[in-house]
C-alpha cells in the first residue's frame, strides 16, 4: 500500500490548453453540429471524445470541412495555407493557436525575411513542429534533439537562427543550444527561451518531486509532447517514471512496498484526470501538495470568437428582454470561467 501521494504544483492545463478547450466548447454551444476542428484540439484523448460526442469532427486536411460549416484550428498552430484555405470556406473561422506558438511562427517569418537559415528545433511529426516549419519551408530545417545537429547544414557564410518548438524537454532545447552555440558564434536565439513557461515550470516540478518520491506517475496522453517529456526528466533522475492516460492504466506492481507516489500532469491533462489516479492510488496517510511556483497567466479567446460573441449576445437577448447595455457578458466574465468547468458542460 502506499503511504503518501506528493502533488507537483502546477500541473495540468496550461494558459493555451485553458483557452483553446473554452473555446471550442463555446462553439458547440453556439453552433448547431458538427463543428470541425483542425487537428486535435489539444492533445489529450478523454477531452478528444468529450468534443466528438458533443458534435465536434477532428480533421487532419482542412480539404474536408465543408463548405459553410464552423471550423476551429487547434492550440499547436496551423500552416498559413491551412489558415488561408479554412477562411475562405467557413462560416466561422476561429484560431484557437497558443500565443506562445504564435509567437515561434512569428520568429521563423522574421528570420526567414531577414536571411536567416533557420535552425527548428523539434520533433517530427508532430502537429507544432509542421505549423512553424510551414511558415518558412526553404529556410527552416527541423532538427529532432534527440538527434542533434548532425542533420543541419547551413549555407555558405549564411548567417543562422535558433528556434524550438514550445513542449521540448529543457535538456534537449539546452543540449542543442549549446552546440550550435559552438558551432556558430553569431548564432541569433530568442532574447527570451521559445520553450512555453508551462513546460518549463512542470520539468522543474517533476524534478522536484524525484527528489522525494518513490515512484513518479504523469498523466497525459502518449501524443502529448510536453508530458512525454516530463516521463524523460523523470526517468532521467532515477526514479521509476510512468505515462497514465487514466486511473485505469495504473499497474498493480508499479505501487508494490512503495512509500511515496509522486504525482503531476502534462499540460494538456485535466485535473478531473489527476483526482482519479489519486483515488486509485488510495494513500494511507493522504496527499501533500509540493509548490514550485504559481502561475497566473491568462490568454483570452480567439479574436474571432470574441468578436462574434459580442455581435450574438445582444442579438439573443434581444429576442426576450431589453437589452442592458452596462450587463456584462461571457467575454467579460472569461477569466473566471476554467476549461475545467467548460468539460464539465460537457460531461466530463
Amino acid at each position: 500500500m502506499v503511504t503518501s501521494v506528493l502533488l507537483a504544483e502546477p500541473r495540468g492545463f496550461c494558459a493555451g490548453v485553458e483557452m483553446a478547450i473554452k473555446a471550442l466548447t463555446w462553439m458547440v454551444q453556439i453552433h448547431e453540429p458538427p463543428v470541425y476542428c483542425y487537428h486535435e484540439i489539444v492533445h489529450n484523448g478523454a477531452v478528444v471524445a468529450a468534443f466528438e460526442d458533443a458534435g465536434v469532427v477532428f480533421v487532419d486536411d482542412i480539404g474536408e470541412v465543408p463548405a459553410g460549416r464552423p471550423v476551429m484550428l487547434s492550440a499547436h498552430g496551423s500552416a498559413p495555407e491551412v489558415a488561408e484555405a479554412a477562411e475562405a470556406g467557413a462560416a466561422v473561422m476561429v484560431d484557437a493557436v497558443c500565443p506562445l506558438v504564435t509567437k515561434v511562427h512569428h520568429e521563423v517569418r522574421r528570420m526567414a525575411t531577414k536571411g536567416y537559415d533557420i535552425i527548428y528545433v523539434g520533433h517530427e511529426g508532430h502537429d507544432e513542429a509542421i505549423g512553424a516549419m510551414a511558415e518558412a519551408p526553404t529556410a527552416a530545417q527541423l532538427v529532432d534533439p534527440r538527434v542533434g545537429l548532425g542533420t543541419f547544414a547551413a549555407g555558405a557564410g549564411a548567417k543562422v537562427a535558433l528556434l524550438a518548438q514550445t513542449t521540448l524537454g529543457l535538456y534537449e532545447w539546452e543540449d542543442v543550444l549549446s552546440d550550435a552555440q559552438e558551432r556558430f558564434p553569431d548564432l541569433w536565439t530568442a532574447r527570451k527561451s521559445d520553450l512555453c513557461y508551462a513546460t518549463t515550470n512542470r520539468q522543474t516540478a517533476i524534478q522536484e518531486l524525484a527528489a522525494r518520491s518513490d515512484v513518479l506517475l504523469v498523466v497525459g496522453s502518449e501524443n502529448s509532447s510536453n508530458t512525454k517529456a516530463l516521463v524523460r526528466v523523470g526517468t532521467n533522475a532515477g526514479v521509476p517514471t510512468y505515462r497514465v492516460d487514466s486511473a485505469a492504466d495504473i499497474a498493480r506492481e508499479w505501487l508494490e512496498d512503495v512509500g511515496t507516489v509522486g504525482v503531476t500532469a502534462g499540460a494538456s491533462a485535466s485535473e478531473h484526470a489527476v483526482q482519479k489516479v489519486i483515488d486509485r492510488i488510495a494513500p494511507t496517510e493522504g496527499v501533500d501538495e509540493m509548490r514550485v511556483t504559481s502561475e497566473d497567466e491568462y490568454f483570452p479567446l480567439p479574436p474571432n470568437l470574441r468578436r462574434f460573441m459580442a455581435a450574438l449576445q445582444p442579438l439573443v437577448e434581444g429576442g426576450f428582454v431589453c437589452r442592458n447595455p452596462g450587463s456584462p457578458g461571457p467575454i467579460e466574465h472569461d477569466r473566471d470561467f476554467t476549461a475545467t468547468e467548460a468539460l464539465a458542460i460537457l460531461g466530463v
